[in-house]
């Protein structure tokens, strides 16, 4: 009763703080001048998406899929204006239609409106296999990023890039390893987007997503926690 009294509460308090974050946020920088409304508002509406669907997918809830195409296409969108261009190509060639794969697949480990997906976990052979490619992924694509001179946080949008792929393949076969890239993303992203808003402050949709960032992060470690309970018996 007491782990499910405290996953209420931590749900409430991750939909209901970011809500009121972003709220809070947009109607302040809109005040500034020079800060692009329409622009600045869809994002506030993507990260209301996000965050239902990062607190339905902690909780094992199908409906995250449903909630992640907003959240993914917003993003996808915004990333293009910032010149976050890895991240902007994940998410609309990769992450939009894993939404569909995400949602057949859980259906078929038994996810339902109020069931949970059976949750599994890697073997030693495939955590050292992810984490290999996620580290020789990630420096190829630095490398790339930073030749073709794309952006200002190329090391970041690199492992931000790599770990979306890790941790939505294992997502969608609902492996408890996913969470631990997903901590990599969040972590990634924070740093970039924080970057970002340090170099040109004008942009005031940059905050939005530290802010965004800064909640999935703690969702995830309470998404970890969940998993490796939900994957016991996977």
């Amino acid at each position: 009763m007491r782990r499910i009294s405290f996953n209420k509460a931590f749900n409430a308090f991750m939909i209901i703080g970011m809500a009121l974050a972003i709220v809070l946020t947009t109607v302040s920088k809109m005040q500034s001048p020079g800060s692009n409304r329409h622009l600045l508002l869809i994002a506030a509406f993507g990260s209301l998406m996000g965050i239902l669907s990062t607190v339905s997918s902690a909780n094992g809830r199908i409906v995250t899929f449903l909630f992640g195409i907003l959240d993914v296409s917003i993003y996808a969108a915004t990333c293009f204006i910032g010149q976050k261009y890895g991240n902007a190509a994940l998410h609309l060639l990769y992450f939009l239609p894993m939404q569909v794969v995400g949602f057949v697949q859980w259906k078929k480990r038994g996810a339902g409106k109020s069931e949970t997906p059976r949750a599994r976990r890697l073997g030693v052979r495939g955590r050292l296999f992810a984490g290999a490619a996620m580290v020789l992924c990630s420096a190829a694509l630095y490398v790339s990023l930073r030749e073709s001179g794309a952006g200002d946080t190329p090391l970041f949008d690199a492992i931000a890039v790599v770990c979306n792929i890790i941790g939505q393949l294992l997502m969608s076969a609902a492996y408890m390893e996913q969470w631990i890239f997903w901590i990599g993303v969040n972590i990634s992203s924070i740093l970039m987007w924080s970057l970002s808003l340090a170099a040109n402050p004008g942009d005031s949709y940059t905050l939005i997503y530290v802010i965004k960032y800064s909640f999935y992060l703690l969702n995830a470690i309470n998404g970890l926690r969940l998993w490796i309970k939900m994957s016991r018996n996977g």
